[in-house]
């Protein structure tokens, strides 16, 4: 699928408008990806881009709007990231008022969207000032997780139709590798100290869902007001109430707080886990799949301690 002359004008036209906000205005597609034709589709943060690439089996190009390691509740769009976008021929994004700046962004950019969350069972946000919202972390949860993958392959089918048979069975592919690593972690927790589970982040209702599990956390979205005395003394007590062995937190975050309910409680601080962000290729979540494993052994690990 080559692009349109008037796509690449368009490109030039918005490279043009941002020069004066930029120190230059590189090409929209690398040199290396030069010769690539294959539709492109952009994401709005690693771990759904690799998702998306896993179901696309090759036959689109996917990228991510925000870097490994970003935080995206408070994303900014850069002006490169306009000029970016201007080749998408799709954009999917998770929906559930994750992506708050991403409105704006789609106000520049002329390509179908779609929601990888539509149809997804919402949890709500019990607490604070996103109380009474959905919680957005659906994706944590290998059943809805499901549903993600269903909507990328009904996308890109629409994309591409002549490869929709390839994105079906790729999309089986990763729904079975969801299901198993799901049985395992239930599995796994059947002899748990607790059955109950402490973030920094809210990020885990939908996994806590699927397994059965007492949910707590110090905030439920990523914010200017996260650790507050008030949150802490909460979590706290949840902790010593329920004996919970091991608390975790997030690897977008500061666990100063979650290292004080640890201390005050006795509990472990556990590993890492990973949400809005996957890892560098050599580290330990390069991938969506990875990500999922390496949380559910993690959670896993510290409640069987």
């Amino acid at each position: 699928m080559t692009k349109s002359p008037g796509v690449r004008r368009r490109s030039a036209g918005v490279c043009a408008a941002l020069a004066l906000l930029t120190s230059g205005c590189a090409a929209p597609t690398p040199p290396a990806q030069a010769d690539d034709d294959r539709p492109v589709v952009f994401t709005t943060f690693s771990v759904l881009a690799d998702l998306v690439d896993t179901v696309g089996g090759g036959h689109v190009r996917v990228e991510s709007i925000t870097k490994v390691g970003a935080e995206i509740h408070g994303y900014e769009p850069t002006p490169s990231d306009l000029v970016r976008a201007q080749d998408a021929d799709l954009v999917l994004d998770n929906g559930l008022g994750l992506e708050r700046w991403f409105e704006r962004f789609l106000q520049s950019v002329d390509a179908p969207r779609a929601v990888l969350s539509d149809g997804v069972d919402p949890v709500d946000i019990r607490s604070g000032s996103y109380s009474g919202l959905a919680n957005p972390h659906a994706w944590m949860s290998p059943t809805a997780a499901a549903t993600y993958v269903d909507n990328a392959v009904d996308a890109l089918s629409a994309l591409e139709p002549a490869h929709a048979a390839d994105f079906e069975a790729n999309g089986e592919v990763l729904k079975g590798e969801l299901a198993a690593l799901l049985a395992d972690f239930r599995a796994g927790l059947a002899d748990a100290d607790a059955q109950a589970l402490v973030t920094c982040e809210g990020a885990f209702s939908y996994l806590a869902r699927d397994a059965g599990l007492t949910e707590a956390f110090l905030w439920p979205v990523n914010s200017d007001s996260e650790g507050t005395p008030r949150q802490i003394g909460n979590v706290i007590g949840f902790v010593e109430e329920h004996r919970v062995p091991t608390v975790f937190c997030e690897s977008t975050v500061n666990p100063s707080a979650q290292e004080q309910v640890a201390l005050a409680t006795g509990a472990d601080l556990g590993g890492t886990l990973y949400v809005d962000s996957l890892s560098t290729a050599d580290g330990p979540v390069p991938s969506f799949v990875e990500l999922i494993r390496h949380d559910l052994d993690t959670i896993t690990e510290g409640l069987t301690r």
